[in-house]
């Protein structure tokens, strides 16, 4: 039978059914018995009962092996490595060992089906990881993993399935609107909806006390000032251009301004270190560690979902923890956040 027929039959994709040919897919139970009612088999003559594994993208530096966590883009397995003193309790979904190509290959520890209902939110605000213990806590059934870049790049990576949705914070200065600009731009024929997570405050993160008397944008033009900027693909960074341009000082004459760090938590342990006097951040990350802040502007910050994800078991989850009066309490003491109005549809673009 060719495979197209095949597939038909099934009720499943030709690239769905080469996923599963290859091993990069495990089918579930239901898929599998079609597959052996329509091939006139047994399922175990189909499946072997041997180590089960699959390929996945590496998402994250690991050095391999390396224990992984896994989730599924449409057709596509991501491994997310564990690392660091969290992966010492993190538990795994299986062991990355060697590169299948452009993948690694995945030895699973256990079967898919918290990876299946696993949702992946690519962003980068320092609460994303209070978030996913909250989905855990409430939706046990349920996993939100991390994909943690800046906002553009979140969109990048919505754009390549290596998430499910993207949280971001662009203000476009041209409309004084937030984020749907962007979304439009970078997906001009697609239907996504946009969700509320929460206005936060951004500023200037400054030391502790303040000792270099900093008080504004107009500061960062002194010689004795050194800036600790964000990269460009980062909403502060955004936010920070569009304050510049509004008090009319060039980014050449800043102490600084070329300096990059990914994070805004990076950002504020520049300033925090000595290695900085300033950053542009939310206040979050100035309370975390220790800094004094000064706000500058309330931003919306919104979870940006395709149309084919919304009801996504993981993205549901998200959607409801948000809601949940004990997360919103939890992250207004974290400072800076309005959640007022989390989980509520903003726009869609169709």
């Amino acid at each position: 039978m060719r495979p197209v027929e095949l597939a038909r039959q099934v009720g499943i994709t030709r690239q769905a059914l080469h996923s599963i040919e290859t091993g990069a897919y495990v089918p579930n139970t239901l898929i599998a018995l079609h597959l052996a009612r329509v091939l006139n088999c047994r399922v175990e003559d189909l499946f072997s009962l041997g180590e089960p594994q699959v390929q996945a993208t590496l998402l994250g530096q690991a050095h391999l092996p390396s224990r992984v966590r896994l989730a599924q883009v449409r057709e596509r397995w991501l491994a997310f490595p564990t690392g660091g003193q969290g992966g010492l309790t993190e538990a795994a979904d299986g062991l990355a060992t060697e590169e299948a190509g452009p993948e690694v290959r995945v030895e699973l520890f256990s079967d898919l089906e918290l990876a299946r209902r696993t949702a992946v939110l690519a962003g980068c605000d320092p609460s994303f990881a209070l978030l996913a213990t909250h989905v855990s806590r409430h939706h046990p059934d349920t996993r939100m993993l991390l994909n943690p870049v800046s906002s553009r790049a979140a969109l990048r990576a919505l754009e390549r399935g290596e998430a499910h949705a993207a949280g971001i914070h662009l203000y476009d200065t041209a409309s004084g609107v937030s984020n749907l600009p962007f979304v439009r731009q970078a997906f001009p024929e697609r239907d996504l909806h946009l969700f509320t997570l929460w206005s936060w405050e951004q500023g200037l993160q400054v030391a502790a006390g303040n000792p270099k008397g900093i008080q504004g944008i107009a500061d960062l033009l002194r010689p004795e000032v050194t800036l600790q900027n964000r990269e460009a693909d980062a909403g502060s960074r955004v936010l920070l251009d569009a304050w510049l341009v509004e008090a009319k000082i060039d980014q050449k004459a800043i102490p600084g301004y070329q300096n990059e760090v990914n994070t805004p938590l990076g950002a504020a342990q520049r300033v925090a270190s000595g290695q900085a006097d300033v950053a542009p951040g939310p206040r979050s990350a100035a309370v975390a560690l220790g800094l004094d802040f000064i706000p500058l502007q309330v931003e919306r910050f919104d979870l940006v979902v395709p149309a084919e994800f919304v009801n996504h078991a993981g993205v549901q989850s998200i959607l409801n923890v948000v809601r949940q009066v004990a997360f919103r309490s939890e992250l207004r003491a974290l400072g800076g956040y309005d959640p007022a109005q989390a989980g509520e549809l903003w726009k869609t673009t169709a």
